[in-house]
């Protein structure tokens, strides 16, 4: 089925299964300015319910959206060192308007600190001004040299939260709990199983104090990190002189923090639930949750729309997101069009149907199909989005356990399951390790498997005593795999 639709199998070549299944769902397609993507009506609206489920989130937490300038002049970025080192091998400069040159060179925003900190610096007087709880929905650009959409692009969509605080533990509590935030969303709405941690020293987001991150693993075994929180201690607020008068009448500085999630959700919602037939959409995600395919002679059509159009009424009515396909195309080529495109739940209703006061639902998630009553329709379908809901994160988590490694606790018996996948054409999965701290044992694990860490995870399934490495002590418990 997968070759008929010119999707290739996972087992064969899993970047190219990603890319023709984004392709052949009418996700997106490729934009003339190199690294760069067009969203298209299918993959936006996609963005579009990952925005509406952080927003509301982010406005429950007190959070307020606002918009800042895509263009930053050069200056800003030299005030905080560590970020531009960090973001300046990936600047886009704008150096030229209106036929003149222009005195200071403007950077396309690679993200928002500077900026914000700027005004922020210029907003912020008082202890009554703070805490400050904004959030911005833009796009950045980044000029990556490898490049896979919505993965990693020169130009993606994100949020990014930017807030200042008034001393350090409401910092670090706002730290935490925006994790949490996109924990609950991604693992509830997009039922992605998540490892919530903190990433080591080398793998932080340049200029801040402590970073954190939710890492979901891919159906190839990679890691993919889907979303981040940084607790900036007062390094921004510094460089941008953000200070205010405490109750004492003492001139103090803010406590600032970031945060942030982008298009690559739509990536990790792809590669985590999709198939060798495509697309499998969680329901809570899918733009359209149930799609109604009559079946049938066309002579016999009035018949069936005697009990389709009431149906589809009565489903809509309830909220449920239902499409009705009435094409001239075989009900076979829609059902495999329908399956590609990964809506959840198909609904097939033909004359005997009918006859019987029943219909057939065929699942997305396991393929199975069973008749039910037309009476109490719209409960069975509600309650069969839950269970599908629930059944693909079970599944999503039951692959990532199956891929995650506990035994192996030196580099050698890391490069030997490498090799032992390599010719088996396993995933390498993820590995579980102790580290020692040191950032040279963590570089070479990566110089010598292409391993990073992913993060010291807050609750980890077990605790590790030796280093991967040197085999010394070991201070933290680290996830360590391949990465996106």
């Amino acid at each position: 089925m997968a070759e008929e639709k010119g999707i290739t199998p996972q087992s064969e070549d899993f970047s190219r299964w990603y890319i023709d299944t984004i392709s052949r769902a009418d996700l997106m397609d490729y934009s003339p300015v190199r690294g760069c993507i067009v969203f298209k009506p299918d993959g936006y609206e996609l963005w579009e319910r990952i925005q509406d489920g952080l927003d509301s989130r982010f406005k429950a937490t007190g959070h307020r959206n606002a918009y800042f300038p895509m263009l930053i002049p050069e200056s800003f970025f030299q005030k905080e060192k560590e970020h531009v080192e960090g973001f300046n091998p990936e600047l886009p400069w704008v150096t030229e308007a209106g036929g003149e040159k222009l005195e200071e060179r403007l950077a396309i925003r690679p993200t928002s600190e500077t900026i914000i900190g700027h005004m922020y610096s210029q907003w912020v007087q008082s202890y009554r001004d703070l805490p400050v709880l904004l959030n911005q929905w833009a796009n950045v650009f980044r000029w990556e040299k490898r490049t896979m959409p919505f993965l990693r692009t020169s130009e993606f969509l994100w949020q990014e939260g930017h807030t200042a605080h008034a001393d350090e533990q409401e910092a670090r509590e706002e730290t935490e709990r925006m994790l949490e935030v996109y924990r609950d969303f991604v693992e509830t709405e997009m039922a992605v199983p998540l490892w919530k941690g903190q990433k080591t020293p080398k793998e932080r987001f340049a200029g801040a104090v402590d970073t954190y991150s939710i890492e979901a693993m891919m159906k190839d075994g990679k890691a993919l990190q889907a979303g981040t929180s940084h607790y900036m201690g007062q390094n921004f607020a510094k460089a941008f002189e953000i200070m205010f008068l405490d109750k004492d009448n003492q001139r103090k500085y803010v406590y600032t923090t970031s945060w942030g999630a982008s298009t690559r959700l739509i990536g990790a919602l792809v590669m985590v639930h999709g198939d060798d037939k495509g697309l499998a959409l969680p329901p809570r995600m899918a733009p359209v949750q149930v799609v109604m395919i009559p079946v049938g002679p066309p002579k016999l059509r009035e018949k069936v729309l005697e009990k389709f159009n009431p149906t589809f009424d009565a489903l809509k009515a309830a909220g449920v997101r239902v499409k009705a396909d009435f094409r001239d195309e075989t009900p076979g080529w829609k059902f495999n069009e329908w399956e590609m495109r990964g809506v959840p739940l198909r609904l097939e209703l033909g004359p005997r149907d009918v006859d019987s006061n029943q219909c057939v639902l065929a699942r997305r998630d396991t393929g199975e199909k069973v008749t039910v009553s037309l009476d109490g329709i719209v409960e069975t379908i509600t309650n069969l989005l839950n269970e599908i809901q629930a059944n693909m994160f079970a599944k999503a988590k039951a692959f990532r356990e199956a891929n995650s490694h506990y035994e192996i606790d030196t580099l050698d018996a890391l490069k030997a399951h490498i090799e032992k996948c390599d010719a088996a054409n396993e995933t390498y999965g993820w590995v579980l390790a102790g580290w020692c701290g040191d950032d040279a044992c963590e570089a070479q694990v990566k110089e010598e498997t292409k391993f990073t860490s992913r993060n010291i995870p807050f609750e980890p399934p077990m605790t590790k005593h030796k280093c991967l490495t040197c085999g010394g002590e070991a201070k933290h418990t680290v996830w360590f795999g391949r990465a996106y």
